[in-house]
């Protein structure tokens, strides 16, 4: 046992970070060197109800009280004392969606999450209006959907939020929110650092007509910027998240956050010029710009770091859920045979099989769309393998073209940013479930973008180090001193992580994958119109 790790626990010397992503929970506590000394964690679920993607409140609330109760108990464990409070706390969560409340804290409608694409008229209306690209994702595009749909809760709405945010004031009583996070609501305004004020006006007056007895900022939280305080955790909001009450109140709480967000911060890349990509059930690029694009795109979002600089997001709503099917079809298999699989030596075995196939997949061709897909402009999605009589049919081959896929959506999107918007981009860091075996999704990622790809062995951590990170940072930062500027000098140091370039075979392979994957989205739309769910 380490007596100083120990010291600093009693003494309040941590963060702790905990952040909900779309099928784990995950709490993680530092130390005053910004080092993991303890985690725990929750597994979950999104169900699909009335033709809506969602998760209960129960669902928030006790895997919440799991993962933070798994935490505690690590640190018994390890250190033989009870967790009984922290220098500092911060929740992040999967951005945009929408939770809307009335006056008694009662949610109207069930919690619609990210992964939604219902909003289209109103996404399109709302972009239109501002000039602004507005994704079907955002909080502002489900309020603006909901009142196109004149569905009657709306005009019962005290205050609307995300998962982060609603976690965050529950525990606390503030309405805030982080404005990487609230980036995903409603755009933000550099220069303010707060919701942009010409479309805050121009959307009142849209919705003016209907005499709605509320105007769009009183029932958005407020923006606060990373190092900011944004309240402390209540006695309710204590044994709302520890019942034991052994958890104190009083703990100071910093602004939560997107995963988006987090995830900048867990790989360092929150300065111009810098990207992080971060790959699991959803997968998004994240570049912090250097100047504004030329003009909108519908295949890009223009999000913000923690604090508050413009941030160019290609986000892809799937990645490795249909891989990770495939796999478990694997261990189905090898199961019927009598052996017993650990699932990471699986994972391992065959991605390392897709870097023995065709540099171009052999001609075989997948789309993992379990739900829609914005950037290639599909509603719902059809999981779908095809080939043709004379593609090489290997597993090498059908590895490859499943991870190959998994960045298909992503690449459409990161090519308007390279190529056409001309953006220069220094470091891409990769975080993420596709990273965890070294090496392959990093090199095929390297391909995809046909740039260096570095990994960090801390990166594995993943958003509830970063929200850690943030709030560490509330707590400790010197007068003056800049996120970017203490992730540099505190966190990583020298620790650049390890890099790969990209091999031109790669590289021209993986365009050639594309050029099938583009023209072969006619059969993905066929199987959605004439598959039904």
């Amino acid at each position: 046992m380490d007596t100083n790790v120990k010291q600093a626990i009693l003494d309040g010397r941590t963060a702790l970070g905990i952040e909900f992503g779309s099928t784990r929970i995950k709490a993680v506590l530092i130390d005053d060197a910004h080092r993991p000394i303890a985690s725990g964690s929750h597994d979950w679920e999104n169900r699909y109800e009335n033709n809506i993607w969602t998760y209960s409140l129960e669902d928030i609330w006790g895997g919440l009280q799991d993962s933070y109760a798994k935490l505690a108990q690590d640190v018994q464990n390890q250190y033989g004392i009870p967790l009984q409070t922290v220098g500092a706390i911060g929740f992040s969560a999967m951005m945009h969606g929408y939770l809307a409340f009335n006056q008694e804290g009662e949610l109207l409608v069930p919690f619609r999450t990210w992964r939604n694409n219902i909003t289209g008229q109103a996404a399109d209306e709302l972009t239109e209006l501002f000039s602004f690209h507005i994704p079907q994702r955002w909080s502002i595009a489900h309020l603006y959907q909901a009142i196109l749909n004149e569905e009657p809760h709306v005009r019962d709405i005290d205050y609307m939020t995300t998962l982060d945010g609603y976690i965050h004031w529950k525990l606390t009583g503030e309405r805030t929110l982080g404005v990487g996070e609230a980036s995903g609501m409603f755009p933000i305004d550099s220069e303010t650092v707060d919701y942009c004020e010409n479309m805050v006006q121009a959307f009142d007056r849209l919705v003016g007509p209907r005499r709605f007895p509320w105007k769009l900022r009183e029932i958005m939280p407020k923006v606060l910027k990373a190092g900011e305080q944004a309240g402390c955790l209540t006695e309710e909001g204590a044994r709302l998240l520890d019942p034991t009450g052994t958890l104190r109140a009083g703990i100071p709480l910093c602004p939560s956050e997107g995963d988006a967000g987090t995830g900048m911060v867990a790989t360092n890349s929150v300065t111009p010029r810098t990207g992080n990509v971060s790959a699991g059930t959803s997968v998004f690029a994240m570049i912090v710009l250097e100047k504004a694009l030329s003009r909108p795109y519908p295949e890009i979002d223009m999000v913000t770091t923690p604090s508050g600089d413009q941030v160019a997001m290609v986000h892809s709503n799937n990645c490795t859920s249909d891989l990770n099917a495939w796999v478990n079809v694997f261990k189905e298999f090898a199961e019927s045979f009598g052996i017993d699989v650990d699932m990471n030596t699986l994972f391992g075995t065959l991605y390392n099989k897709a870097l023995e196939g065709d540099a171009d997949c052999g001609g075989l061709l997948s789309y993992g769309y379990l739900s829609g897909e914005h950037i290639t402009h599909f509603d719902e999605g059809r999981p779908l393998f095809v080939r043709t009589a004379n593609s090489k049919f290997t597993l090498a081959n059908f590895m490859r073209s499943h991870l190959f896929t998994s960045l298909g959506a992503l690449k459409i999107g990161m090519d308007i940013l390279l190529r056409e918007e001309h953006v220069q981009i220094d470091r891409i860091l990769g975080h993420g479930g596709l990273f965890k075996t070294k090496g392959v999704g990093q090199s095929i990622l390297a391909a995809a973008m046909n740039a260096p790809v570095s990994v960090m062995e801390t990166a594995g951590e993943g958003g509830a180090w970063g929200m850690a990170i943030l709030a560490a940072y509330m707590n400790r930062r010197a007068e003056g001193e800049s996120l970017s500027a203490y992730l540099d000098g505190k966190v990583f140091g020298a620790n650049a992580g390890t890099s790969m370039e990209p091999k031109q075979k790669d590289v021209e392979g993986f365009e050639s994958f594309m050029a099938r994957y583009r023209e072969g989205l006619a059969i993905e739309r066929a199987a959605v119109e004439h598959l039904a769910e």
